[in-house]
């Protein structure tokens, strides 16, 4: 699996709409690709990168604060698949030398990635089939 590095290059809120958009792009490339997630996650994610602190943890703050103290890293969110429109992802996390995968929605993975600044790989089959229709 060849994995591209990506970042999140866009935020689409909107409150008219269940369906909220963030769009990821290739780090050292032109691709681009949308992913259409809830509005809970979106307003995580816009909170995180407008370094916009809730007076309590709200759920990827708190699953940030729980790896931390338990002394787990988060080396970085792979987004490994797209069937059927649904993305796939996993969050790598490592303890003591040893790597562990977890199944991840990409809204939530993402939404924690940005909050632990971990980066976001994509697998070269994904990013070639989500961006071949997106301008």
């Amino acid at each position: 699996m060849a994995l591209i590095e990506c970042r999140l290059s866009k935020v689409v809120m909107s409150e008219n709409h269940d369906r909220q958009i963030i769009v990821l792009e290739e780090v050292e490339g032109d691709r681009k690709f949308p992913i259409i997630i809830g509005f809970l996650e979106v307003f995580a994610i816009h909170r995180f990168i407008n370094d916009e602190k809730p007076p309590r943890p709200l759920t990827h703050e708190l699953v940030g604060n729980v790896l931390e103290q338990l002394e787990i890293t988060l080396e970085r969110v792979v987004v490994t698949e797209l069937k059927n429109m649904t993305f796939y992802a996993d969050l790598v996390l490592s303890q003591n030398g040893k790597e562990v995968h977890i199944d991840s929605r990409p809204s939530d993975a993402i939404a924690l990635a940005v909050h632990r600044g971990a980066p976001i790989l994509v697998d070269e089959d994904v990013i070639s089939q989500a961006a071949q229709d997106f301008d």
